[in-house]
């Protein structure tokens, strides 16, 4: 339930660890409610919901901190924080989790000269474009290693050069074991990851064949990333 609206009704998921899915659908379809639920921002009404190990139906909000060590979430409203620089913004996810400075460094410079953001490493986030800013929320993102991506239309601010080069770091990310859960209507970024599983969603109902729904989402991948 979502403002005393079901916006998602019996959904019954499950995607390997190290998979990546499209999650399509028209607007309002859920595609987003289903990410804040995987996330933790919203409570399932009913069922039963697992994310890298954790049951979301007895998730308290103590739990929080250890759910989303392993799932980074990039946001349509980007949430960067204005008054501080590019590199501040990316660095923080890093400076949370007691990552050492030298190496924040490192991966920060990383994450920043792949997104191309390095001429924009000091400007204030406020200064920035709405597709810088996301290019930054995507690199904040990507620089902790997370176990899974939840990625809700990264693409609708950049154009489409910056786009497809997004969606080859998001492939790079899952070769090395990430799970990529995106949701896009882009008919044009589908194309451009074949290999990856559609996973359509019509007012709040997932459009699968009956063989294929089971009930878990479990990205938990052993691999060893600095």
């Amino acid at each position: 339930m979502l403002g005393g609206v079901q916006a998602l009704s019996d959904v019954s998921l499950h995607v390997e660890r190290g998979e990546f899915v499209f999650l399509t659908g028209p607007s309002g379809a859920g595609k987003t409610t289903l990410l804040r639920v995987l996330y933790g921002d919203l409570k399932p009404s009913c069922g039963a919901a697992t994310v890298a190990g954790v049951d979301l139906m007895r998730l308290k909000s103590s739990g929080l901190p250890e759910l989303r060590r392993k799932v980074a979430v990039v946001f349509q409203d980007f949430k960067v924080l204005a008054e501080r620089s590019v590199f501040e913004n990316i660095s923080i996810a890093l400076e949370v989790r007691g990552v050492p400075p030298a190496s924040i460094d490192r991966r920060v410079r990383a994450v920043i000269r792949a997104l191309d953001l390095e001429e924009r490493s000091y400007a204030l986030c406020r200064e920035l474009s709405g597709g810088e800013q996301q290019r930054v929320a995507i690199a904040r993102s990507m620089v902790v290693n997370p176990e899974l991506i939840l990625a809700d239309e990264p693409t609708g601010n950049l154009d489409a050069d910056l786009s497809r080069h997004l969606i080859e770091l998001f492939k790079q990310f899952n070769t090395y074991g990430t799970t990529i859960i995106m949701a896009t209507h882009n008919r044009e970024v589908l194309s451009w990851a074949p290999e990856a599983r559609q996973v359509h969603l019509v007012r709040g109902q997932v459009t699968l064949p009956t063989a294929e729904i089971v009930a878990t989402v479990d990205p938990m991948s052993s691999r060893g990333r600095a």
